[in-house]
Parts: C-alpha cells; structure tokens; sequence
C-alpha cells in the first residue's frame, strides 16, 4: 500500500496519529486554490489592461466593417485556411495588383522616353517645308502648270 505524508486512511497506526497534529492535506488545497485563485484574477487584470490598451469597443464603433474583416481574417488565420489553395490564388492575385502601378509608371515612363527621342529625330531632320500662305503660293502653282487652289 502506498503512503502519502499527510494522507488519511494509509492504514499505518503511525498516520493515525498524525491525523489529528497533521492537517497538511486540507491546508494544502486551501493554499492551492487561493493560489488558483490569485492566478484567475492575475490574468483577468492583464485581460483587461490588454483591452484597454487595444481599445476594442472604441475601434469597433468607429470602424464596424473593418473590424469584422479583421475579425473573418483571425478566424481564418486560426482555422487553418493560411496554407490552402485558396490563400496561394488570393496572394498571387494581390501581387499582381500590387505590381500594377509600377508596370504601368515603367511603360508610361518608357512612352515617354521614345516619345521624345522621336521628337528629337524630327528636328534634327528637320520638318518639309510647308508652302506660303499668301499669293505666291497661287502663282507658283500656276507656272508650274498645277491647278490652283480656290480662294474664299
């Protein structure tokens, strides 16, 4: 039979007589759930700083939709939906929209840069000459044999 120190009913004469100067027992599980108890409002307190420091209802009334997107996100997150099929498309779709600003400034950038190396070109060629607009115009197309343009 086993022998526990303090225990009552191990059947050894010995105990029975240390039953009435030892109570060890007894004060041993008072001391553990004051203990216990010591330890439940312990971590309520820090439950409650963290939520004064977090500011749960505030940000809920200010922000409602956001908070249950944050709310959906965590339960997500903690049901197991981050390594899924689904997470690697929602990733994959957010980097490429992520990347479309920088593509879009990079040919826009390079728009512009063939842009004015054409502009370049075409001064440097230099643009035909246009015709004159006043009556020389007219008479030179005459003595070339050309009809000649209506005047309004």
């Amino acid at each position: 039979m086993t022998n526990y120190p303090g225990a009552s009913g191990n059947g050894d004469p010995a105990s029975r007589e240390q039953q009435g100067s030892d109570a060890g027992f007894g004060s041993r599980v008072d001391q553990l759930g004051s203990e216990a108890q010591q330890l439940w409002s312990d971590a309520r307190g820090a439950v409650d700083d963290l939520g004064q420091t977090l500011d749960i209802r505030g940000r809920v009334e200010r922000n409602p939709y956001g908070m249950m997107a944050a709310a959906i996100g965590v339960g997500y997150v903690l049901g197991g939906g981050l390594f899924t099929p689904l997470t690697a498309r929602i990733l994959r779709l957010g980097v490429r929209l992520a990347a479309l600003p920088f593509v879009k400034d990079e040919l826009l950038g390079m728009a512009e840069t063939a842009l004015q190396g054409y502009q370049t070109g075409r001064r440097m060629s230099g643009p035909p000459p246009s015709p004159p607009m006043d009556g020389t115009a007219a008479a030179d197309a005459s003595a070339a044999g050309k009809p000649r343009p209506p005047s309004y």
